[in-house]
């Protein structure tokens, strides 16, 4: 096996590959990245950890075919560290030989035939077909509210609802819920839940990917999904079981309802959280009277008071919530003016549009006491 490219082609493929090797493993072949030159002078580079894999395939040149699995970390390390200049690598008896102007490592190989063999999508698969830019909004839109407890199952994935004529993305940990929808034509109707970390990587390898086609094909079947964005191919395992009926959870009527500035919110909120406390929740207190939301957040260091103008139909209402969780929904919302919508003090707010459902956000409240 051999072959030459330049140190960056070599540089953003590693970076984007290595989103797939993990440390946390006892299959030493599992830390390491498959280099495989290809007939057609093709270059494909190939990371996994059994729940996700990667490759990427590119053009290189001074090609002889053959593969030889790298360990990871070290070959990076080198990678990274060489100069702006053709880089040639070739095995060695099994070892790999880099070379590139002055520099000239000697570093050990293994064969290839342990490495696992990244499944390709089969004829019988569902296919969606993204724009790029949706796809990575509606991650960015959903992702944060799943929760990041390995121990909780499908909540830490976002549910992929995909129905005849929308395509819906949700996320929720148990304190707050995100829910965003496309129109899409779809032919089948069927349910996925993809972990959300990878959903996260997902999004950078687009951005990451200096691709002209702008699409990303998704291929599912019952057990995987497998996202090729160009030249990059990324496999992933589904989370099994039944995602929480979340249609359920969102109100369908509100005793008071709120338009406002999100901007002017926001930056209120964020300011306000400067004297939350984590271990009291972050607590902040909306008290929300005529045409004016009064946001409060006191702690030993002292307090603070922002005043947000506002339109409001309905009762008045006294109510807490954690400001990281307003935070995170209102810094992924494009919209200038959005509308919130109550109940109780201890039932949940709902963040949505001003027209249509592009979005919706559930925040639970915090019990406050009574000054």
């Amino acid at each position: 096996m051999r072959f030459s490219a330049n140190q960056q082609t070599l540089t953003k493929a590693l970076n984007i590959v290595s989103k797939a090797v993990t440390s946390r493993t006892t299959i030493p072949i599992l830390k390491g990245i498959l280099l495989k030159v290809n007939d057609n002078g093709t270059l494909t580079m190939s990371a996994s950890d059994l729940d996700l894999s990667i490759e990427k395939t590119f053009e290189v040149e001074n090609t002889q075919p053959g593969e030889i699995v790298v360990q990871a970390k070290l070959f990076g390390d080198i990678i990274r560290k060489l100069p702006n200049d053709k880089i040639t690598i070739e095995d060695t008896d099994g070892s790999i030989l880099i070379t590139c102007s002055n520099s000239q490592f000697n570093i050990i190989g293994s064969p290839s035939d342990e490495f696992p063999k990244i499944s390709v999508p089969e004829e019988s698969s569902s296919r969606i077909v993204f724009d790029n830019e949706t796809l990575k909004e509606m991650i960015k839109k959903t992702s944060f509210a799943a929760s990041i407890d390995e121990s909780r199952g499908v909540i830490t994935g976002i549910l992929v609802e995909i129905k005849e004529d929308t395509l819906n993305m949700v996320a929720l940990d148990g304190f707050r819920m995100a829910v965003t929808r496309e129109a899409m034509k779809n032919n089948k109707a069927e349910n996925v839940i993809i972990p959300a970390k990878i959903f996260n990587e997902i999004a950078k390898i687009i951005s990451e990917s200096e691709t002209e086609k702008e699409t990303v094909d998704l291929y599912m079947n019952e057990k995987r999904a497998i996202f090729v964005i160009e030249d990059t191919k990324v496999v992933l395992r589904l989370l099994e079981g039944e995602f929480v009926k979340y249609g359920d959870i969102l109100p369908k009527e509100s005793a008071t309802r709120v338009v406002l500035n999100k901007s002017d919110f926001l930056e209120s909120i964020e300011r306000a959280s400067l004297l939350a406390k984590v271990g009291k929740n972050n607590l902040i207190k909306l008290d929300i009277r005529e045409n004016n939301i009064e946001i409060t957040s006191k702690s030993e260091e002292g307090n603070v008071k922002e005043d947000v103008i506002i339109s409001r139909e309905g009762n008045d209402l006294v109510i807490g919530f954690n400001s990281k969780y307003l935070i995170d929904a209102l810094k992924v919302i494009d919209d200038e003016e959005i509308s919130l919508h109550f109940n109780t003090a201890v039932s949940p707010c709902l963040i949505k549009p001003l027209s249509g459902n592009q979005y919706e956000y559930l925040v639970l409240p915090v019990r406050i006491t009574s000054n």
